[in-house]
C-alpha cells in the first residue's frame, strides 16, 4: 500500500476563561482507518464539518495527529518532527480547496510554482516552471504573471503545478473543484485523471459532491462527525449503499433523468457537536431506522461483503 491510516485521531482543545483552561476537546477525527494503493484514487466524502479536510491535513502532516498511525511507503510518519518530514514532503503534496486564497497574490507564478523546489534545495528556474505550467494546460509565457490575472480554473491549475513541482507520488486533493464553475470542474477532474495516469500518482480525493467522486474514485469512504460510516468500491457503493447516512446523501443528488427525477430530500435535524459526540451511532439522532441498540456503546465497523464495510447495527 502507498498509504495506510490506522485509528487516526485529531482532537482540538477547547479553551475557556481568562486563563484559557482546557474545558474539553473537539473530536474532529475520532479513530478512522483506511488505505490508498499505488495508482489508486480513494474518495473521501461527507457533509461539511465531518472532518474530511482535517484528515487530509493530518495525512500530509500539516497537522500532527493526536493519536493513531500514518504509514507512508511502509514508514510511520505520524510522529516525525518537521525536520524529519523533509524527505516525505517531496513525496506527498496537497492541492487546496480555494484557488483564490491558496496563492500568494504578491508572488509571480514562477515564484509560486518554484518555491517548493527552492525549499527542497533543488534548482528552480523559469524553464522548469514553464514545463510544469504546460503540463497542467497553461503557457510558458505565464511565468511572470500574478494570480489576480488568472481565472479560478487557471489558478487551480497553478496550484496543481505547484504540488507537482517536487515530483510527488501521492496527492491529497482537498475539494479542488468545489469553488469552480461546473464546466471548469470537468476540466480540472480530467486534468487530474490525465496526470495520475501519466505520473503514476495516488490520490486522496476529498469532496462533498458525490457525482464528482463517482467519476474519479476507485473506492469511497463515507465520513460523519469524525467517524467512517461506510467504505466500498465506488460502483458497489453507488449500486448498494447500506448505511442510512450514505443513503440519505445519495437521496440529495439531483438527477437530469426525467424518469428518475424526484424532490430532493435534505437530511432532517442537525448533526451532533464533535465536542460532545453522543454514545453509539453518531447518526442516530437523524436516522429514520434508529433502534435502541443504536445509542449504546461503540458501533463496530463490519464487513458485509468483499471490500464493503459499514458501521451500523442493522448489519451485525
Amino acid at each position: 500500500m502507498m498509504l495506510e491510516v490506522k485509528d487516526l485521531k485529531m482532537y482540538f482543545p477547547l479553551k475557556r476563561g481568562l486563563l484559557r483552561h482546557i474545558a474539553g476537546y473537539v473530536k474532529a477525527v475520532d479513530g478512522i482507518t483506511f488505505s490508498v494503493g499505488k495508482g489508486e484514487t480513494l474518495g473521501l466524502v461527507g457533509e461539511s464539518g465531518c472532518g474530511k479536510t482535517t484528515v487530509g491535513k493530518c495525512v500530509v502532516r500539516l497537522l500532527r495527529p493526536t493519536g493513531g498511525s500514518i504509514t507512508f511507503e511502509n514508514n510511520d510518519i505520524s510522529g516525525l518532527s518537521p525536520k524529519e518530514l523533509g524527505e516525505y514532503r517531496k513525496k506527498m503534496q496537497i492541492v487546496f480547496q480555494d484557488p483564490f486564497g491558496s496563492l500568494n497574490p504578491r508572488m509571480t507564478v514562477s515564484d509560486i510554482v518554484g518555491e517548493g523546489l527552492t525549499i527542497m534545495g533543488e534548482k528552480s528556474g523559469e524553464t522548469r516552471v514553464g514545463e510544469l505550467l504546460e503540463t497542467v494546460g497553461l503557457s510558458k509565457s505565464d511565468v511572470s504573471r500574478y494570480p489576480h490575472e488568472f481565472s479560478g480554473g487557471q489558478r487551480q491549475r497553478i496550484g496543481i503545478a505547484r504540488a507537482l513541482a517536487v515530483r510527488p507520488s501521492f496527492l491529497v486533493c482537498d475539494e479542488p473543484v468545489s469553488a469552480l464553475d461546473v464546466s471548469i470542474q470537468a476540466q480540472i477532474i480530467n486534468l487530474l485523471e490525465e496526470l495520475q495516469a501519466r505520473l503514476s500518482l495516488s490520490l486522496l480525493f476529498i469532496a462533498h459532491d458525490l457525482s464528482v467522486v463517482r467519476h474519479i474514485s476507485d473506492r469511497v469512504v463515507v465520513m460523519y462527525i469524525g467517524k467512517v460510516m461506510e467504505e466500498a468500491p465506488t460502483e458497489e457503493l453507488f449500486a448498494n449503499p447500506l448505511h442510512p447516512y450514505t443513503r440519505a446523501l445519495f437521496s440529495s443528488i439531483p438527477s437530469l433523468d426525467c424518469a428518475k427525477r424526484r424532490g430532493l430530500n435534505p437530511i432532517p435535524g442537525e448533526p451532533p457537536s464533535p465536542a460532545a459526540p453522543p454514545p453509539g451511532c453518531r447518526f442516530a439522532s437523524r436516522c429514520p431506522k434508529v433502534i435502541p441498540k443504536c445509542r449504546e456503546g461503540d458501533i463496530e465497523f463490519v464487513e458485509v461483503s468483499k471490500n464493503h464495510r459499514v458501521r451500523c447495527v442493522l448489519y451485525y
